[in-house]
């Protein structure tokens, strides 16, 4: 008895790490078909017969993002969104433009690590590790560096030099995500209840309220 109970634990773990997994494609390609009323976890195929190049071609990460905005950067995504051709296939890029002492605010990719290269400028890059060690890695990165952000880890960037720095990030996923730290905190429709901030944060009514008023 007890060895089909660890044969049968045994099958259940199995099935259970081969069903969280994702598929690998079935076909050469699947081009996302953003018209289809079909509901999948992912985009429907284009029919391969109507394929074009152009559904797995880019064009614009030579040109710069306009970093004037309160954060000083601009990320130009290149995901299934913006190109179809990478569907099912699990990849995805972006370039990250950085004004002088410009930010990439601490964020998270919740369906994909991270690997960034530096083209240009000098960054201070980042993450933070799970609770409860909350531990704080970062590192000076030059013209050329590469560096990994772990899936789901909250990460940033921030530009140190005085002239515009730009990365190249790759992602693992076709639809990585973003989920900006303050902006969901402080910025969620509607507002997360006032109290709830006040206890995590540690701080008055007030500053909520005007860090609220601000998203």
């Amino acid at each position: 008895m007890t060895n089909h109970i660890l044969l049968l634990g045994t099958l259940a773990l199995f099935f259970s790490v081969s069903l969280g997994s994702d598929d690998s494609p079935l076909q050469d390609f699947c081009v996302a078909d953003p018209n289809s009323p079909a509901l999948v976890n992912g985009l429907a195929c284009k029919d391969a017969k109507i394929v074009q190049a152009i559904d797995f071609s880019f064009s614009g990460l030579h040109l710069a993002g306009n970093t004037s905005n309160v954060v000083g950067s601009r990320v130009t995504p290149v995901t299934v969104a913006q190109l179809a051709g990478l569907n099912t296939l699990g990849i995805s890029m972006a370039r990250i433009d950085y004004a002088p002492w410009g930010i990439n605010p601490p964020h998270t990719h919740p369906r994909a690590s991270e690997i960034l290269t530096v083209i240009e400028g000098q960054l201070e890059v980042g993450f933070v590790t799970s609770n409860p060690e909350n531990h704080l890695i970062t590192k000076v990165l030059q013209k050329g560096d590469v560096f990994v952000f772990p899936i789901n880890l909250i990460h940033f960037q921030r530009n140190i030099g005085y002239s515009n720095a730009v990365t190249i990030a790759a992602l693992s996923s076709q639809n990585p995500g973003v989920i900006t730290i303050a902006n969901v905190v402080f910025g969620s429709k509607p507002d997360i209840a006032i109290d709830i901030l006040v206890k995590a944060f540690k701080v008055d009514k007030s500053i909520v309220s005007r860090l609220q008023s601000t998203f």
